[in-house]
Parts: structure tokens; C-alpha cells; sequence
């Protein structure tokens, strides 16, 4: 018979467990700072709820998108795209909610982009990616702190023959081509640490 004792002591071990969930300004003011500064302001925002649940925290005026940093997740990263690239974005979160695994994911948005099911979008189209394994937002100085920002530029089935970029970058910092020619084919270009 185990100690009844013991109850107690693993559900406030499951609570304290836990993910802390930042208010919703705070997880706005983080998230933004993904964005061009000039399109901070008018950008729409999604975060996470008391449950951890993806949900609108805020309407936006602009084509921007956020994301806010999701606490279960180890380090720190927040994200801001154009609306173009919204619907490549949701489907990627219906098939994760579906508990597909990411290489399932990318073949079914391939599937599915290639049949038009899937609208990409028609011009390159960028995603600004704040992100840290130690980065965190200082509410103090509504900053955030130990991350660096890289860009992705996504250009459906392009190619390294039809944009003349290497395949993996030449320089540190350098521009080039992933997953070329897929639906998800996109420029990288991943600034140097400071």
C-alpha cells in the first residue's frame, strides 16, 4: 500500500510543472518585436490562454501576423509573418493539433499546395523569427533579452537553378535556398550572433 502522503506531493508536482502563461500584454509586447519596428503597432497577434490553447489575443490593422512564445516549449522564440503566408501557417497547427509528425506535415501541405488546396503565396513572402534557447521578454524594459532574429523568405518551388542561391550558406550569415523546389521552398538568411 502506498502512503497516502505521497498524493499530495505529486499533484502539486504536476501544477508547479506547469508552463507559466505571461498576460496577454505582456505576450503581445514580446511577440511584435519579431516584426519590422513600423509594423509592431498594427500587427495581429495570437498567444496562448490560461489552458496553453493558440487564441487571438489581438486584431490587427496591417498585414502582419505574430505569434507569441509558446511556454511549453524549451527557450524562447516568436515569430511575425505576412498574412499571405496564414494559411501555410494554420494548416501546419491543424495537422500538429491531429498529432501528425512534421514529415507527414510537409508532405500533406506539398499534397495539398500542389493541388491549389493549398493556397501559397504568389509573391516571396517573409517570416521574421525572434528567437533564443536562453531569450526571454524583460517586462521591466519591454525588451526582449538573449535572442537574435533571422529571416525566412518563402518563395514556393524555387529553385537554386531559378534564384542562383547555394544550397546551404557560403558565409556566415549568408542567404540561401531550403527545401527547393517544394512548396515550402524558402530563403535563409541567419544573421551572426552579436
Amino acid at each position: 500500500m502506498k502512503p497516502l502522503f505521497l498524493i499530495p506531493i505529486f499533484i502539486f508536482s504536476l501544477i508547479s510543472c506547469q508552463a507559466q502563461i505571461p498576460d496577454k500584454e505582456g505576450q503581445i509586447a514580446a511577440a511584435v518585436q519579431a516584426a519590422p519596428p513600423e509594423k509592431q503597432e498594427g500587427a495581429t497577434v495570437y498567444g496562448f490562454d490560461e489552458d496553453g490553447n493558440k487564441v487571438l489575443l489581438r486584431e490587427g490593422t496591417n498585414e502582419q501576423i505574430c505569434i507569441a512564445d509558446d511556454p511549453n516549449k524549451e527557450g524562447f522564440s516568436v515569430a511575425c509573418y505576412h498574412k499571405d503566408l496564414h494559411p501555410f501557417m494554420k494548416r501546419g497547427d491543424e495537422l500538429r493539433a491531429e498529432g501528425k509528425r512534421p514529415d507527414a506535415i510537409f508532405d500533406i501541405r506539398e499534397e495539398e499546395a500542389k493541388s491549389g488546396k493549398l493556397k501559397m503565396p504568389e509573391n516571396p513572402t517573409t517570416l521574421h523569427v525572434l528567437s533564443g534557447k536562453e531569450g526571454k521578454y524583460n517586462p521591466e524594459t519591454g525588451k526582449v533579452e538573449n535572442a537574435n532574429l533571422r529571416y525566412v523568405v518563402y518563395i514556393p518551388f524555387a529553385t537554386a537553378e531559378s534564384t542562383g542561391l547555394p544550397i546551404r550558406p557560403l558565409v556566415p550569415g549568408g542567404a540561401w535556398i531550403m527545401n527547393p523546389g517544394t512548396h515550402r521552398a524558402h530563403i535563409m538568411i541567419t544573421p551572426p550572433k552579436d
